[in-house]
């Protein structure tokens, strides 16, 4: 077993136009006077990072890890959700999509998806250039307009779908593995890999690939009431990154999953500050400690009532009061006899 790495910090929900919150330098030293020991970096944001450059230059990556580095922290992992995003979308979400992107590639759907694989591509470099073993991200959505359908699915819907999904992907997945990391699909609602099934669907069209792996946030699968402890016994083995993130599911005889077009705080499925929700931390550690998790464990705020430096001043220690120090021997080692072959066999009255 081993020890998993933390407390983590995503960025992307902390940077801001005022300090600390402005630059890499100053929230870097934010986030270690609060405990954490390292940083999961937006790649869109850049006050955070130039990604083509960090892609390009291994002299830049080096100077953006030691500027990291210089703050006590290190670099967990770089994300490119919104990059992502882009690289599936459906027409009916172009225009909200559209900000995503710059704006030299908005109102023109084949030069954003065009940018967001470059923007894939530079990310697998970079990582690479930073010592980076997985990264974060989205997996777009075609079908997501479907996910409960009226009228009724066209018969093929769902299999077309996830074929040009596949085709969209796969020659990204190849890029990652010729630069040895994980690309870590966030498993989330309004996304096409929104849950098991739909993960295994892509699994089956991308050949099993081996960097088609998972980023693990428990805090989606509750408000989907998905058995999110069983989830990990499922799909452990392809888990390399884990979002630490609580929510609550209060269902009332008004409202349910789908939350009635409402505000987050009054909806039934909220996300809360970790502590403040329904989500079991403690099983969810010891799982992952089980199963031999070896990546970090990263504080991501979304909260509908507490302030986010609160969020994060409580997420650091949270956090680390989780972390299992993995046990190098068994309770019972006292009580061992010592064995061989032979005395095995005695034991089991064989000669």
């Amino acid at each position: 077993m081993k020890t998993l790495k933390g407390p983590g910090l995503f960025l992307a929900q902390f940077m801001g136009d005022k300090p600390p919150f402005n630059s890499l330098k100053s929230i870097c030293q934010w986030a270690k006077s609060l405990g954490f020991v390292g940083v999961q970096i937006p790649t869109w944001d850049s006050r955070c990072i130039d990604l083509q450059k960090a892609a390009e230059s291994k002299t830049y990556a080096d100077e953006l890890k030691g500027l990291v580095n210089e703050c006590g922290l290190e670099i967990t992992e770089l994300s490119t959700h919104l990059q992502g995003q882009l690289v599936a979308v459906h027409p009916a979400y172009d225009t909200l999509f559209d900000g995503f992107a710059p704006e030299q590639y908005r109102n023109n759907p084949k030069a954003r998806t065009e940018w967001a694989v470059q923007q894939l591509r530079y990310a697998a470099q970079a990582s690479q250039n930073l010592g980076l073993n997985a990264h974060a991200t989205f997996s777009g959505a075609l079908l997501w307009p479907t996910v409960y359908p009226w009228p009724q699915r066209p018969a093929g819907l769902v299999e077309t779908g996830f074929k040009e999904l596949a085709n969209r992907w796969l020659p990204i997945l190849n890029h990652f593995d010729e630069y040895g990391v994980d690309l870590c699909y966030e498993i989330h609602p309004g996304e096409d890999l929104h849950d098991g099934i739909s993960y295994e669907l892509f699994l089956q069209h991308t050949n099993n690939h081996p960097r088609a792996c998972l980023l693990y946030d428990p805090s989606h699968f509750v408000l989907q009431c998905l058995n999110y402890l069983e989830y990990i016994d499922n799909y452990h083995e392809r888990i390399r990154m884990f979002h630490v993130k609580d929510a609550e599911f209060n269902p009332t005889g008004k409202q349910g999953v789908y939350g009635g077009y409402q505000n987050w705080i009054d909806r039934a499925g909220r996300f809360r500050s970790l502590g403040d929700g329904q989500v079991d931390f403690k099983s969810i550690f010891s799982k992952l400690a089980a199963y031999d998790y070896a990546g970090w464990a990263v504080l991501e705020w979304e909260c509908c009532i507490k302030h986010p430096e609160d969020g994060a001043r409580e997420g650091a220690p949270f956090i680390k009061d989780h972390i299992i120090r993995v046990t190098e021997k068994a309770f019972d080692d006292f009580a061992g006899t010592g064995s061989d072959e032979k005395f095995n066999r005695a034991v089991l009255g064989l000669k």
